[in-house]
């Protein structure tokens, strides 16, 4: 924030463009903080308000759209790769999808305010085949109440922004220490978190031709095959194991009152 202020005074549009859009695209930059600059920058008549909002908006459509069109092309692989980046892949396509599933379309309205979320929802509108004219619909009036926020706090408390700014500059090497150890303490917990999924995967896994092996032996048909993939990627299109039942990943609390108990399950999922 110390640097901000005169960097965004200095590049203006070109600089709030370039992180707006990298946001939208998942790259881990700051974009609230760079609107609420930029607002503020606003405020002393560096840049103008409504150009600052235009231009946001706009950087972080094409990103939305960017990445839309190649969930909708590629699937959930476009939502795999992005997942990989998380520390729990599965939690995070689990919990992005759970938002479709139970508020669909007005997810968009909100997503870019949740970390995570936000790089997610596009893709995964365009895995599930959301109409282009609703996606641009609610993703607009998503990215406007978003750049719309944080530009008219950074506005309305400019000079509060300017005296922060002045405060880490006279701290100055205390800030850089400051920031520093926040730095260190943010990647130690990056890894604590990496190992702790990583030690929690533990769900036992059987190999494709085991389990062939086991269904050819199965006489009595005690072995039930569950398609658990999450919602958005299962449909009347797509292929799945012959003789599967589908659960709903969203749903398991009702799905697995109707399981039964006296056979073996496996799941498979994306």
């Amino acid at each position: 924030m110390n640097d901000l202020l005169p960097i965004i005074a200095r590049h203006g549009y070109l600089l709030l463009t370039a992180v707006c859009f990298a946001e939208a695209v998942g790259l881990p930059v700051p974009g609230a903080i760079a609107i609420l600059t930029a607002g503020a920058v606003a405020a002393y008549g560096k840049l103008h308000f409504y150009s600052v909002f235009g231009w946001a908006v706009a950087a972080m459509l094409v990103g939305d759209i960017f990445l839309y069109f190649i969930g909708r092309l590629s699937g959930w692989a476009l939502l795999g790769f992005l997942c990989r980046l998380s520390a729990s892949p599965e939690t995070c396509i689990l919990r992005s999808a759970e938002y479709f599933y139970r508020r669909g379309k007005q997810t968009l309205l909100f997503a870019k305010f949740i970390p995570g979320i936000n790089t997610m929802s596009p893709p995964l509108a365009g895995s599930m085949k959301m109409q282009v004219n609703a996606f641009l619909l609610f993703d607009t009036l998503g990215a406007a109440l978003y750049v719309g926020a944080y530009s008219a706090v950074g506005y309305v408390f400019s000079d509060a922004l300017r005296a922060i700014t002045r405060g880490l500059r006279s701290a100055g090497f205390a800030a850089e220490v400051v920031f520093g150890v926040g730095l260190g303490v943010y990647a130690i917990y990056r890894i604590w978190m990496y190992r702790k999924y990583k030690l929690l995967d533990m769900v036992p896994r059987v190999p494709v031709a085991e389990l062939a092996r086991r269904l050819a032996a199965d006489a009595n048909r005690s072995i039930l095959i569950a398609d658990v993939r999450s919602h958005g990627y299962y449909d009347a299109e797509s292929q799945r194991i012959a003789g599967s039942i589908r659960i709903e990943p969203n749903n398991l609390e009702e799905e697995i009152k109707n399981l039964p108990k006296d056979r073996e399950i496996y799941l498979y999922c994306t």
